[in-house]
């Protein structure tokens, strides 16, 4: 798991016209949070933020005022809507040896059994508790050869090791369907001739 290391400087302004002027400075207002502290309101250089984000469960080494060193993961990161930029960021107080619950994405890979089938992301994401430093990027799954109706349960999948499941051992994950192609053919004819009759 990647650590990145960020100079973080304490706010002291609050509200929406002091977070405009964070943005136009090319920085990002954040909160860190955790541990039964009370929260801390920082700001980060927004485009070595937004580049750390780019890792999924990203390990962040806050260098606070260039006094305190903290680790932190991100929980909540809100964007613009339309232009995608970094608008505020909910950063989850984190200690070396502590184990974490987070979402971690799966990936699947290998060719499906021949004859049209898609494979369905249930959960797009694996919940899974694992120590703070050591969380995986993701989780890889084989469906080689799947055929319709197969499907994966978080059971199934091989952790890392020190990470476990956070969620239900039969809970699906990934399920292959049958391509639906020959019955929305047959559809669209029954609607012709209703609207020929």
């Amino acid at each position: 798991m990647s650590e990145v290391k960020l100079a973080a400087e304490t706010r002291t302004e609050f509200g929406k016209g002091a977070a405009r002027r964070i943005r136009r400075d090319n920085k990002v207002p954040v909160v860190l949070y955790g541990h039964g502290s009370d929260p801390l309101h920082l700001t980060l250089p927004g485009h070595e933020l937004l580049l750390a984000l780019r890792t999924p469960n990203v390990l962040i080494s806050l260098d606070i005022d260039g006094k305190a060193n903290e680790l932190a993961i991100p929980k909540a990161v809100q964007r613009d809507p339309l232009k995608g930029f970094l608008e505020h960021v909910d950063l989850l107080l984190v200690k070396r040896g502590e184990k974490v619950t987070v979402e971690v994405p799966v990936h699947a890979e290998g060719e499906l059994a021949p004859g049209g089938n898609l494979l369905e992301h249930v959960l797009a994401a694996l919940p899974v508790e694992a120590e703070a430093t050591h969380i995986p990027e993701a989780v890889t799954v084989s469906v080689e050869g799947l055929e319709a109706g197969a499907s994966v349960h978080a059971k199934d999948i091989t952790l890392p090791k020190g990470v476990s499941l956070a969620v239900d051992a039969d809970a699906v994950v990934l399920q292959v369907l049958q391509a639906q192609a020959e019955e929305t053919a047959g559809e669209e004819t029954e609607g012709e001739e209703a609207a020929e009759a």
